[in-house]
């Protein structure tokens, strides 16, 4: 059994819990604030410092920092790795501080002397609040990293779970009592972040001494591995971010045009990321130090048959999601979130860019695996250089379509710049390994498209049906108009994909076997 399946699934399992429970707190968030103007404010507030998770804890830093730190280990033995770890963590310290005073000192000066529109203050004022996040984020991000270099990922994993807690904790018994009004209550919000990212951080720590850990300071000025962490994390930063980058920017020029058509494209984003995160996230975390180690010692043809292989698993589960994300949008979002202050109205502009942003699912997700097998192979450039491109497309094509398609405009942008990303990686690749090979991937692509229309066909029909049969009002029926339908399409799908001798659904069908078996 492929041992990637075993080792994602494993760190999947724990990012399932996460992501499960990221998905109740935007339940909870959306119950209590909605998607008006409040709502808007506070998510793109938190994009900001959270983008630095996402740039950081879910790409560029780890993606240079874990490659060096494996090859320092088996070069320079565990004390030598332990001291490089030291010298980026001080670094990082000294630059996140530094960043962070400079923008709280930025917003003060604004907020004293400018005039603002009331939902923009009410977004700087949260955003104050909210940066200092980003510290701790960074360092949750180094942890994370040394944790994953030493074959931990369940642990790393569960530090989201934490965040979640304290954020659900926060919005069910601090806010209500914050203030009289919403505009007040949020600030409990803001706090909550903070104390979210301390405990994430905090998580990391008993593992990590139980490895051998401890932290000591290490001047970062002129330090070998900073200097060269930090000349592949500043390409890698873009390159493999561009999603993240692209939101941030959009949601700016959304946030301009209407603060409501943020938070209905973010939850969308939400919905959208529980499969992402589970699988996409997991297997590229897994694959970058496998890749890294496997160009360390030369092994190229291993090398692209790893990457072959994760591409071809990526593929397969992401192809049913998307399906399930599309036909079944309105009724996921109805299902999870229309209660409290978010009302029908909001479920159909929240539907409507969830369905525009799912057909890029498997392409978000292979560009964290592609910008990965760059970084294995110690190229950050090229990766940043498509991402610039995109990124630059992205923002023009979000201007165009944001005015006639709100939130569906924003969502669409994403969805065709991020596949024109992955072409351009994987021509990028092809043409720097000569004779990289992803037949893995692609020889069984038709198979994979016919499970996936007649698995949309099932779905789509059997929720047109429910639709007749019940009044989806109430709790019940609105969850049997979303897990009927994705019962029978994911039957009908792996049924198909089996049959059609799809290597992907047979090794998960026999790993599940297995297991069952065992028991």
């Amino acid at each position: 059994m492929s041992e990637m399946l075993k080792s994602s699934g494993a760190m999947g399992a724990a990012t399932l819990l996460s992501r499960v429970l990221g998905m109740v707190r935007e339940i909870v968030y959306a119950r209590f604030m909605g998607d008006g103007m409040v709502a808007g404010a506070f998510q793109l507030a938190f994009t900001i410092p959270n983008l630095f998770r996402r740039l950081l804890g879910e790409g560029a830093l780890t993606a240079a920092f874990i490659p060096v730190l494996k090859e320092k280990e088996k070069t320079a033995g565990e004390a030598e790795m332990w001291r490089a770890a030291n010298a980026v963590i001080s670094g990082l310290v000294v630059a996140a501080a530094a960043v962070t005073g400079l923008v709280l000192l930025g917003i003060s000066l604004a907020l004293a002397f400018a005039s603002f529109k009331p939902e923009t203050r009410l977004m700087l004022e949260l955003l104050r609040w909210m940066f200092p996040y980003m510290l701790l984020i960074c360092l949750t991000a180094v942890f994370f990293g040394m944790l994953n270099s030493r074959g931990h990922f369940f642990v790393p994993a569960l530090g989201a779970v934490i965040l979640n807690v304290v954020m659900i904790t926060v919005v069910l018994l601090l806010a209500p009592r914050w203030g009289a009004t919403l505009e007040t209550q949020i600030f409990a919000l803001a706090i909550g972040v903070l104390l979210a990212g301390a405990a994430q951080m905090l998580f990391q720590l008993p593992t990590l001494r139980r490895e051998g850990f401890r932290f000591a300071w290490v001047s970062p000025w002129g330090n070998e591995t900073v200097q060269r962490v930090v000349r592949q994390m500043i390409p890698g930063t873009i390159g493999v971010a561009a999603f993240q980058l692209n939101i941030l920017l959009t949601q700016g020029v959304a946030f301009w045009l209407d603060p409501s058509i943020v938070a209905s494209f973010n939850y969308a984003v939400r919905l959208m990321e529980l499969p992402q995160g589970i699988f996409g996230v997991s297997l590229a975390t897994f694959l970058l130090p496998t890749l890294a180690g496997l160009a360390a010692e030369k092994k190229m043809g291993e090398f692209r048959a790893t990457l072959g292989q994760g591409l071809a698993h990526l593929i397969f589960i992401n192809g049913l999601m998307t399906v399930l994300l599309v036909v079944l949008a309105e009724s996921m979002v109805r299902l999870l979130f229309e209660r409290g202050q978010f009302t029908a109205e909001s479920t159909h502009r929240a539907a409507f860019a969830l369905a525009c942003l799912a057909p890029g699912l498997v392409a978000f997700s292979m560009v964290n695996i592609l910008a990965r097998a760059f970084y294995a192979l110690g190229d950050t450039t090229t990766p940043m250089k498509i991402s610039l491109f995109c990124l630059g497309l992205n923002l023009v094509l979000a201007l165009l379509l944001v005015g006639p398609l709100r939130q569906g405009g924003l969502a669409l942008a994403n969805t065709l710049t991020s596949w024109l990303n992955v072409a351009l990686l994987l021509a990028a690749l092809r043409r720097r390994e000569g004779a990289l090979s992803l037949g893995v991937a692609t020889q069984k692509l038709g198979a994979v498209v016919i499970a996936s229309a007649l698995a949309a066909l099932a779905a789509w029909s059997l929720a047109q049906r429910w639709g007749i049969w019940f009044d989806a009002q109430t709790f019940w029926p609105k969850f049997g108009a979303v897990f009927v339908p994705m019962t029978a399409a994911a039957a009908v799908y792996f049924g198909t994909a089996v049959a059609l001798k799809v290597s992907s659904a047979r090794e998960m069908v026999g790993m599940i076997r297995s297991r069952l078996a065992g028991r």
